[in-house]
C-alpha cells in the first residue's frame, strides 16, 4: 500500500543510494548462482548421491516450493523490519544451505540443504526491490527493477561455467564450501553497508523528484478476503496463467535437466553444453527490455501478440528437437536455447496484468498469486520429467538415453496446452470485464 505526503522538492538518488543498490544487486547475483548451482553439475550430483531421476528432480522441486511458499511471509517481514536484516538472514541461510550441501552424506540431508537454500533465496530479490522503492525516486522504479533483473541473471552464467570448472578441478566439498564462504562474506557486506532508508527519514519512504511527494513504502499482505478478491478478477487469473505457462520450460531446462540432456542425451561435450546454456541466459537478458517496451506499447494485445506466440515458439522448438532423427545438430540446440529464453521476459508480462487489473491495496496479494503460477508449473515439470525418466528405466547417469529424454520432455506439452487454454479464456473474460468486448449472450432455456 502507498500513502502520499507532500514535502518540498527533493534531489535524485546520490552516490550512497547507488552504492547500496550495487551491494544489493551483487547479493542477488550470488542468490541466482546459489539457485542455479545444480544446473551444471546435475550429473555429478546424481553420481555423488546415487540418486535416480525422480530424486534428482526432488532437489529442485523442494527448493522451488520453499522459495514460492516463503514469498508472502517474506513480504510481512520486510514490512516490519526492512530490507537490511531480512537480506542478511537470507544470505546466511543460503550459506548454511550450501555448507550443508558440501558436507551432505545422504540424499535426505541434501534435500534439507536445498530447502535452506530456497528459504534464503526468497528474501533477496524482494529485499532489493524494497531498497529500490526506498532509496530511488518513484519514476525510476521500473527501470531499476528491470536493470536488477538483467544484472541478476549473470548469476546463472557463474553457475554454468566457473562453478562447474571449479568442481571438476577440485571436489564437491571444496566447490560448495566456497559458495558458502561467499554467502557469509555477502551477509557481512549487506549488514554493514545496506540501510533500510535514507538517514534523514525515520521510515521506509520513496521520494518523487519531479513532484517532491514522499510515499511511505509498505509491503503488507492482504488477508484471505484480499486473496479471494484478487483471484475473483479475471485479470489476476490471466496473470497467473500467463506466468504459469511461459517460463516453466526454461526453468526446468536451466535449473536441472538441460545439462544432463545435452551431455548424456545429445552427446555434447560439457563445454558445448555450457555454451548452449549460456546463450539461453544472454538472450534472456537482451530480450528483457525489448519485451518490456512492447508490453508497455500494446497493453491490450499482450496475450495475443507476446504471451501466446512465446509459448508457441517454445513448444515448436522443443518438438523439433524431440522429433529430429538422432542427435540434434548444434544449430537446432542453439535455436532451442533461444526459444526457451523468450519465456523469462514474457513471464514478466504477467506482472503487468496483475498491476493493471488490481487496486494498490491488494497489489502485493495479486503479485504473490501471479508469482505462484510460475513456481507451480516449474516444479511440476521438473518432477514429471524425472518420473518419466525413471519409468523408462533411465533414471541414472549410467542409463540416460536420448530416446528416454525425448519422451520425458513431452511431459511439458500438457502444461503448455492447459495454460494456453486458460490464457485464452481469462483474456476474454478480462476484456468483457473492462467493457472492451460484449458479454456472452445467455443461453436460451430449453423448452
Amino acid at each position: 500500500m502507498v500513502h502520499s505526503l507532500s514535502r518540498p522538492r527533493a534531489t535524485g538518488p546520490g552516490a550512497r543510494a547507488w552504492a547500496i543498490w550495487t551491494v544489493g544487486v551483487a547479493a542477488y547475483v550470488l542468490a541466482i548462482t546459489n539457485r542455479s548451482s545444480l544446473s551444471a553439475v546435475g550429473v555429478d550430483a546424481a553420481a555423488r548421491f546415487d540418486a535416480d531421476a525422480a530424486t534428482l528432480s526432488l532437489f529442485a522441486v523442494v527448493q522451488l516450493a520453499v522459495y514460492g511458499g516463503m514469498q508472502i511471509p517474506i513480504g510481512v517481514l520486510l514490512d516490519r523490519y526492512g530490507a537490511r536484516p531480512i537480506m542478511t538472514i537470507g544470505m546466511l541461510l543460503m550459506a548454511v544451505g550450501q555448507l550443508t550441501m558440501a558436507l551432505s552424506p545422504s540424499v535426505g540431508v541434501a534435500i534439507l540443504a536445498r530447502m535452506l537454500l530456497g528459504a534464503g533465496d526468497a528474501a533477496v530479490f524482494p529485499g532489493v526491490l524494497r531498497l529500490i522503492a526506498t532509496w530511488f525516486p518513484a519514476q525510476r522504479g521500473p527501470i531499476m527493477v528491470q536493470l536488477t533483473g538483467i544484472v541478476g541473471q549473470a548469476g546463472q552464467l557463474v553457475a554454468l561455467i566457473p562453478l562447474a570448472a571449479l568442481l571438476h578441478a577440485t571436489s564437491w566439498t571444496v566447490t560448495f564450501g566456497s559458495i558458502a564462504g561467499l554467502g557469509v562474506l555477502f551477509a557481512i557486506l549487506v549488514f554493514l553497508l545496506i540501510r533500510n532508508h535514507p538517514p534523514d527519514r525515520d521510515e521506509d519512504v520513496s521520494v518523487d523528484t519531479d513532484t517532491g511527494a514522499i510515499r511511505v513504502v509498505t509491503s503488507s499482505v492482504d488477508t484471505g478476503v484480499g486473496i479471494r478478491a484478487a483471484w475473483a478478477h479475471p485479470g489476476t487469473r490471466l496473470a497467473f496463467w500467463s506466468h504459469f505457462t511461459t517460463p516453466f520450460a526454461g526453468t526446468a531446462f536451466v535449473l536441472l535437466w538441460g545439462m544432463p540432456f545435452l551431455t548424456a542425451g545429445e552427446g555434447r561435450t560439457t563445454a558445448e553444453a555450457a555454451s548452449i546454456m549460456s546463450l539461453y541466459v544472454v538472450v534472456g537478458m537482451v530480450l528483457g527490455p525489448i519485451v518490456g517496451e512492447l508490453s508497455r506499447r500494446i497493453p491490450h494485445l499482450r496475450s495475443r501478440a507476446l504471451v501466446l506466440p512465446t509459448i508457441a515458439v517454445q513448444a515448436t522448438a522443443w518438438l523439433a528437437v524431440i522429433a529430429y532423427p538422432g542427435p540434434a545438430p548444434l544449430w537446432l540446440l542453439l535455436a532451442l536455447a533461444v526459444a526457451l529464453a523468450t519465456g523469462g521476459p514474457a513471464s514478466m508480462i504477467a506482472f503487468d496484468h496483475a498491476r493493471t487489473h488490481n487496486p494498490s491495496h491488494r497489489l502485493s496479494t495479486a503479485t504473490g498469486v501471479t508469482n505462484a503460477g510460475g513456481f507451480l508449473a516449474a516444479l511440476v515439470a521438473i518432477l514429471l520429467i524425472g518420473l518419466a525418466l525413471d519409468l523408462q528405466g533411465a533414471g541414472t547417469p549410467e542409463t540416460y538415453s536420448l530416446d528416454a529424454f525425448r519422451l520425458a520432455f513431452l511431459m511439458q506439452v500438457p502444461l503448455w496446452l492447459l495454460g494456453s487454454a486458460f490464457i485464452v479464456i481469462e483474456r476474454k473474460r478480462t476484456r468483457v470485464r473492462l467493457g472492451m468486448d460484449p458479454p456472452r449472450a445467455p443461453r436460451r432455456p430449453r423448452r
